[in-house]
Formats: structure tokens, sequence, C-alpha cells
């Protein structure tokens, strides 16, 4: 931090201190400060170290067992530098097995952290990287296969900021917990006792584990008191499977700056921002005029994310500006993003995800039962069990919820850990499906068509560029980098490009990253 910038922002805080104490009194009762994770980078010998621990937070009146990186829930932010390596030392003190998979880096698969990067308990695991890649919000967390909703729905995540000489010339908002500020959005549910209720069963395993209380960087519906001027919100969907779309409550608009890869060409003016799981967007919001607002999330058309109160706009967190001035500017452009190449001649490949129908058809019928016709997401039971689901009628009684991974069917068992697939095939850790050729572009056809389910659909190893999205072009914001795309019913096309090796013993993962539909099968590997 700048020496003046030290002193100003220094100021602002006393400012806020200097608050008559009532004042102060009533802004603390009425809700917590934002928690601004700790920005964490390398030491001289370029070595960051990372502990997996277990711990307690306090939600409300309960005092719940979590899992955290450095800390009780979630974790630092590592901040890298393009071309600078690092060492990341990774001690797991849980009681069971974990992996740390750095989400959005484009690093070989020896250290990408996919499922064969397993750390055991009490083991310990070092990685070695260099950054190539553009400026980004990036982020990590759990990838153990069969436990990853699990083991994120605990707390594990953190962020990843990569600066590079375009990011640092741009006067954009940059004093870390004042106005470039992380906004990890994540849902809960918790127990009569407050322990957090996590299930994987044939409900979630069809549309994923959600929960009715939402979380911002771990507390509920916080404040940011931020210097007046423009506002840096560094946006990521942490959720399990809930989509979030993000506005603000007075309609002020959010300026998206950069998508998961990094900056745009230009920002872009919007007004509600629909971000899937594991997404990150940046986006600027102009406080100057003073006025308190709140970022909200509205309801979204997902299957089984319409439960009450997510059926109505959910506070994300308050904004309350201060009367000392931001330094941060929003430019008219931002970074070159180069033109598409020729799409002709290239390698394509087509995948296919799809849901085992008995599978959708119980966990629809689980979901209705339990939620009733709301939580359909606009869809009908027998809308549900048109074409592929249409396997017969099947009761309540039917369904073995033990938890133990079996579904009772005509008295057969039927293993639901394996019943969500690319192309036919759950996923295999010890069988990659093929190799992509290092340096050279693809393009990735990826069809949701005869599923009902959306797809958030993630490829380790690369950011890509979208060709079309559910049949349509990209909206400008999602014309940058991005690792996610939208797979919906409908077929989605990327350009990708893989410019490291993943051997056959560190396959690179393509997934949904709705994270029971990953847990239970929708994912494969391929090497570089």
């Amino acid at each position: 931090m700048q020496r003046r910038d030290f002193l100003k922002y220094s100021a602002a805080i006393g400012a806020f201190s200097a608050l008559p104490f009532w004042s102060r009194g009533a802004l603390a009762a009425e809700r917590p400060a934002l928690p601004i994770p700790a920005l964490l980078t390398a030491d001289a010998r370029n070595r960051i170290r990372l502990i997996v621990q277990e711990g307690k937070s306090t939600f409300g009146s309960f005092t719940t067992q979590t899992w955290g990186y450095n800390g009780s829930l979630l974790g630092p932010a590592i901040k890298l530098r393009q071309g600078k390596a690092v060492t990341v030392d990774i001690h797991n003190t849980l009681s069971g097995e974990t992996t740390v998979h750095w989400h959005g880096l484009e690093v070989p698969g020896s250290v990408d952290g996919g499922p064969q990067g397993v750390i055991k308990a009490g083991e310990s695991r070092q990685v070695t990287f260099t950054p190539t890649q553009r400026a980004a919000t990036c982020w990590f967390h759990p990838h153990q296969h069969g436990k990853t909703g699990h083991q994120v729905a605990m707390g594990l995540a953190g962020l990843v900021l990569i600066e590079d000489d375009d990011s640092r010339q741009l006067r954009l908002p940059q004093q870390w917990g004042i106005d470039d500020v992380p906004v990890i959005m994540q849902d809960k549910r918790f127990t009569g006792s407050g322990e957090i209720d996590y299930q994987l069963d044939i409900m979630t395993a069809a549309v994923g584990w959600f929960g009715d209380t939402l979380l911002t960087n771990g507390a509920r519906y916080p404040q940011h008191a931020a210097p007046r001027g423009w506002l840096r919100l560094r946006l990521l969907n942490g959720c399990n499977a809930r989509s979030l779309n993000v506005t603000t409550s007075d309609k002020r608009p959010l300026y998206v700056i950069a998508s998961d890869g990094g900056l745009l060409a230009e920002p872009v003016k919007v007004t509600e921002l629909p971000m899937l799981v594991g997404e990150r967007f940046e986006v600027l919001v102009d406080t100057q005029d003073g006025k308190p607002f709140d970022l909200l999330t509205l309801a979204v058309d997902q299957m089984g994310m319409t439960v009450a109160p997510f059926d109505q706009p959910q506070p994300v967190l308050r904004v309350q500006p201060l009367r000392i001035a931001a330094s941060g500017t929003l430019p008219d452009s931002l970074v070159n993003v180069p033109a598409l190449p020729a799409l002709d001649a290239l390698t394509r490949r087509q995948f296919q995800l799809s849901m085992d129908p008995m599978l959708d058809m119980m966990g629809m019928q689980a979901l209705q039962q339990k939620y009733g016709a709301q939580a359909m997401g606009g869809r009908s039971h027998s809308e549900m069990s048109h074409g592929k689901m249409a396997h017969g009628e099947m009761n309540h009684a039917d369904m073995d919820h033990s938890n133990r991974g079996q579904m009772q069917h005509g008295g057969h068992g039927f293993d639901f850990h394996n019943a969500n697939r690319i192309n036919g095939k759950a996923f295999d850790m010890t069988t990659p499906l093929f190799a992509a050729q290092k340096g050279q572009f693809e393009r990735w056809v990826i069809s949701g068509e005869g599923d009902m389910m959306l797809h958030p659909f993630h490829i380790h190893g690369t950011q890509f560029r979208i060709l079309s999205e559910n049949g349509r072009p990209p909206a400008a914001h999602r014309s940058g980098w991005k690792d996610t795309v939208n797979v919906d019913g409908a077929v989605s096309e990327v350009l990708v490009r893989f410019d490291h090796d993943a051997p056959k013993e560190f396959a690179y993962m393509a997934h949904c990253h709705l994270l029971e539909h990953e847990d239970t099968g929708m994912m494969m590997g391929f090497t570089v």
C-alpha cells in the first residue's frame, strides 16, 4: 500500500471509529462486519504454507464444527505474480483424506490437485508451479472423489489472486479489504443443534445439496464500510449446487471488468449478474453518492433452488460508504482480448452429459414430497417423467433413505454414486477418456439435451472461450476467458487449449461443477 493511501484509509477507519457510541453500536447491532480473508503471499524462499484443519465457527447462537485452511472456516486469499514460481506446502490435519485443487489455474496435471492428488490424514504434499496466465481471480478447494461436496460444505475454500503487468498499470481499486473486496457466497443448511447438515442421498445426487441460509465470507448478511467512489467486488459463487443472480437493492449498475480467467476487453454494464457454481466475476460499483445499499441475489429458476427463503431476494452484503474518497477508477478499456482463431480443421470432441433416468425420477419425487411443488422450479413431475424418464411409476417406499448409496427398485439395488455420466460412462479414475494435443486449439461440444438439470461444466488446466452457450452466442461479459460454461438442456461449445502436460497418473478433469453431480459420476479424466 502506498504511504498516502495508508494514511488516507487509516483516517477513514479512524473517522468510522470516531462515530458517536450510539451510532457505532447501532451499526454493529444491525449486522456483523464483512470478514476479510488474510492476503497471503510467498515468503523470501517463494513458499506458502497451507494447513487443512478443523475448527469452530459461530453462526447466530450456535457454535459449529467447520473446516478451513489456516483457520476454522474458508481460507486466505493467496496472491501470486505472473511468471514467478511458488511452492505451496500443504499439511492435512483432518481425520480423512483431502486434495487441494487450483480451480482456474493453468498448471500441470501433476500439481493441479484433482482426485489423484490425495493428501492422507496427517500427511503433507508439496507442489511447485509458475503461473503464466493473465491476471485473474481464481480459487482453491478440495477435489476428493466422492467427497468434494461434503468437504466444501464444511468450509474448505479460498481465493487465488494472480496479478500481471497489465493489471498493475490499470488504476483499478486495489486496496485489499477496503476498496478491493472479496465476496464469497455460499448457502448452508444446519441441524437443530447447529451443525452443518450435509447429506449425499438420492435427492441431492439428482438436484444437488442446498441450504436455507446464505453466508458471505462465512457471515450472514454482513456489512462493509467502503470509501466513496469505485468499489471493486471479487464475486465467487462458492455454493455446492445453487446458481445465484446478483444485483443491487437500488438498481445501481454493476460494471463487469473480469470473468473466470481475467480482465475483459472493456467494462460491461449490467443490472443483474447470473453466476453458476464455481464462477467468478469482478465488478465495479459506484458508491460516490454516499448512500448505503445492499448486494442481493434474486430468485433463480433452478430445480430445488426455489425452496424458501430463496423464492425471494436474499441479502448478500450491506455496503455503507464513508466520507473519505476512493482512489480507483473505471477505465474505458481494460486489456487486449485476442480475436478467436479460425475454427475450421480443429479437433472437435463431443460430450453428452446424462443422469440415470431412475435417479432423475426418484430424486424429483423425493424433492417434491419433501418441499412441495414449488421446489420443482416451474416444472411439473409429469414433465420430468416424460421421455427418457418414463420408466413406470415409483413410489416413495421404493427408496432406501439410509444413505448407503443404494436405491431399491424391483428388488434390485441401484448405486446412485455412479448414476451421473459423461458419454454414458461414470467417472473412472484409472481410465482417461482421450488425449488432447498440447498447445493446439480444440472445439468441445458439450450437450445436456434430454436432461432437465442444469450442469455448470468446468474444465481443468485451461481458460477457454465460449463459442455458444445453450445454442446462443455468449453474453458480452461471458465472452472473455472462462473455465465454466452453462449447459442447461441444450448444447454449448467452447474453444480450449492446454499448454501444460497432464500424464495418465495425474490426468486433468472435466466435470459438472454441481458438486453432487461430480461426486456421483459426471466427470471424466483426460491427458495432455
